[in-house]
């Protein structure tokens, strides 16, 4: 009877044993499936925001040549880039142009979105590869196409001029509505897709059970669908509003000198001028600028799923 109870005993401190160090390699799992994902960002996005911090430290080499920079670490370079008033207009021109585009996105992404989700019936594979459709030409030519849609000689100034709306030797590009054009239509699938898919996660019982209850079709909507699909409409206006506000594409393409955004004071400051530190610090202006208002938003209008 010890020996079969010491027999006992093994067996089960072994049992023990391969419960524990199965659940030690169940908890280390999601640790072991996030590597591939951290070492691509620490790779693709934190090392290259270490360097370009870095380089909004720099200064001129002293009698160096053109481009050249040594590390100084001199954070005076913040200083003098806040008190640049010249900045001031481009920055603000971007949230400005910006915020308009992702209001406009909203006012045609949401109907569009809402259409798809709970009309469209048989036809929304279609129509949802046709938001996704302008992804598969270059953000420049679909930019540039829009050039020749809003040429004085193209379709919307036509119409424009005949219902008077638009002088004879008026137009519309460059300007600064073909810029808030541009950014509407590029960034325009990145506000539809996240409301599509909130609505579609929407139970029509819960607006079978507004009507139901005498509520009309605009009252439902307001009270049941609307905020049901906010976690659609906040995702949807961060992905339209971060990326425009430091575009630069439509405002080089679309606008003119007067139309400059933040994003071409920073192009022209890498490519042309040559001033590497201003860049960087402008950059880092800019994703300041943008953290600040995105935590305001989202604590303002966010919802539990983002917040």
């Amino acid at each position: 009877m010890a020996i079969a109870q010491a027999i006992g005993d093994t067996i089960e401190d072994s049992g023990r044993g391969e419960d524990g160090g199965s659940k030690k390699k169940g908890r280390a799992v999601p640790y072991l499936l996030m590597l591939p994902g951290l070492l691509w960002l620490s790779i693709f996005f934190l090392v290259p925001l270490v360097s370009l911090f870095l380089t909004s430290l720099q200064t001129p080499v002293i009698g160096g040549e053109v481009g050249e920079f040594e590390q100084t670490f001199n954070f005076a370079n913040y200083v003098d880039v806040l008190t640049d008033k010249t900045y001031y207009v481009p920055l603000i021109r971007s949230f400005v142009y910006s915020g308009i585009a992702t209001i406009l996105a909203l006012l045609i992404g949401y109907p569009l979105a809402y259409a798809i989700a709970f009309k469209a019936g048989k036809w929304r594979n279609l129509l949802l590869v046709m938001v996704v459709a302008p992804f598969f030409v270059s953000f420049i030519l679909r930019t540039i196409a829009w050039r020749q849609i809003l040429a004085d000689e193209g379709p919307v100034v036509a119409i424009l001029r005949s219902f008077g709306m638009v002088g004879e030797t008026g137009g519309i590009y460059p300007s600064a509505t073909a810029v808030v054009l541009g950014l509407t239509y590029n960034f325009l699938p990145f506000m539809t897709l996240p409301i599509y898919s909130s609505l579609e996660r929407v139970d029509p019982k819960l607006v079978e059970a507004s009507g139901d209850l005498y509520a009309r079709p605009f009252t439902g909507f307001r009270k049941v669908t609307f905020p049901l699909s906010m976690p659609g409409v906040v995702a949807g206006t961060l992905l339209t509003f971060i990326p425009a506000a430091g575009d630069y594409v439509n405002a080089a393409l679309l606008g003119n000198s007067k139309n400059s955004m933040i994003g071409n004071r920073i192009e022209y400051a890498f490519l042309n001028s040559n001033d590497y530190p201003t860049a960087a610090v402008l950059s880092f202006v800019l994703m300041a600028c943008i953290l600040i208002m995105v935590l305001f938003y989202v604590r303002k209008v966010g919802t539990e799923d983002l917040v």
